[in-house]
């Protein structure tokens, strides 16, 4: 069985509806940043791959294919062309998404 690892995600950035489109929003009015996180809150995935305490529904089913990658010890290096570096998600809501790093701890 492969060894698994806990995975860390922090909040680098919450988007509002105003910062992707500007002054013409595409629901015609502007839509705030998402409430459910603040930047730079840490959150941390176990070895039993359970999403954290207080983590979004959404975004976890977003994350969790990448998550579930790091704990089991691929190595993502898209990015960076580093072997076990850091990478970088976002959350898939059109108005107001928020982008999180993962890295294996």
């Amino acid at each position: 069985m492969a060894k698994k690892s806990k995975v860390k995600i922090t909040v680098l950035k919450k988007l509002n509806s105003t910062e992707i489109f500007g002054d013409d929003p595409p629901l015609g009015k502007s839509v705030n940043a998402c409430p459910v996180f603040e930047v730079e809150q840490e959150f941390i995935v176990g070895k039993d791959g359970e999403m954290p305490k207080g983590f979004c529904h959404w975004a976890w089913n977003d994350l969790y294919k990448v998550v579930t990658a790091l704990r089991f010890g691929v190595n993502w290096e898209p990015e960076t062309g580093e072997k076990g570096a850091p990478t970088v998600h976002c959350c898939t809501d059109g108005l107001r998404p928020v982008i999180f790093k993962l890295e294996r701890v």
